[in-house]
């Protein structure tokens, strides 16, 4: 398989066009060589490339050619690995084939966007597991913290609608809460982003309002109290962000 760079793409649509003239396309699929089915399915795998490319994964790791030339060998290996016996035992062959090639030609193209990231190689079955629960850890830390802070603060304005959940947490041991939470606070927050939640939920000290914050922190100007709230807003996305799931694990 030749390697194209940018300049070189009109070429390689070239070269299929001549290959294509190779294959006896009024063949089914299932006589086809070995060779007429690579070319048969350059377009399935230029397809699932592209779709690559547009992706934040593969963004800045591997250009388009790179992810075309990387699903073409893959599809080239999926053909030699194919068991016909399996296929046929499908409803749908055909489809079944398909599904069979591109999974392997979207695993090969994961795996080499994986190895362009870094020099570290992490085992490719801890790497779909990650893959597989990507936003599922992040979901149950915003679960938490949505939890936790409705708990505390039964009156929340409209502009925190984000925060509602439809029945927040009531059994949490409110002195052991605060300890805890206290401590999270410190890891991830800076001293201001920190003033702010404590005083607007009144942890271990008085709930403030906006503007009592205001004033506490010496924030000025008309619209301070807009600014305690984005800065509210801004502290609950960070932990959100950056808190890790074992830190809450035991809480849900």
């Amino acid at each position: 398989m030749k390697c194209y760079n940018v300049q070189n793409y009109i070429r390689y649509k070239k070269d299929i066009k001549q290959w294509s003239k190779r294959v006896d396309w009024a063949r089914p699929w299932d006589e086809m060589t070995r060779d007429e089915l690579i070319v048969k399915f350059l377009p399935l795998s230029e397809n699932l490339a592209r779709k690559f490319s547009t992706t934040q994964q593969a963004s800045g790791v591997m250009t388009i050619n790179d992810l075309i030339q990387e699903g073409n060998k893959n599809l080239t290996i999926a053909v030699d690995k194919i068991v016909w016996d399996t296929i046929y035992e499908a409803e749908d062959p055909e489809q079944r084939l398909k599904s069979f090639l591109s999974k392997r030609i979207k695993g090969g193209i994961r795996r080499a966007i994986d190895i362009q990231r870094g020099t570290m190689r992490i085992p490719e079955h801890k790497i779909n597991e990650i893959r597989k629960n990507e936003g599922k850890d992040r979901q149950a830390i915003e679960m938490f913290f949505n939890s936790v802070f409705m708990s505390l603060d039964a009156m929340v304005d409209d502009t925190t609608n984000m925060y509602d959940v439809p029945e927040p947490v009531q059994t949490y041991n409110p002195e052991l809460l605060a300890s805890y939470l206290v401590g999270i606070l410190q890891i991830h927050l800076d001293t201001r982003e920190f003033d702010v939640i404590v005083y607007s939920y009144g942890i271990n000290c008085d709930k403030l309002s906006a503007k009592q914050i205001a004033a506490k922190l010496d924030i000025k100007g008309d619209s301070a109290y807009v600014r305690v709230s984005q800065l509210k807003r801004q502290a609950i996305d960070k932990l959100i962000d950056n808190v890790d799931y074992s830190q809450v694990v035991d809480f849900l």
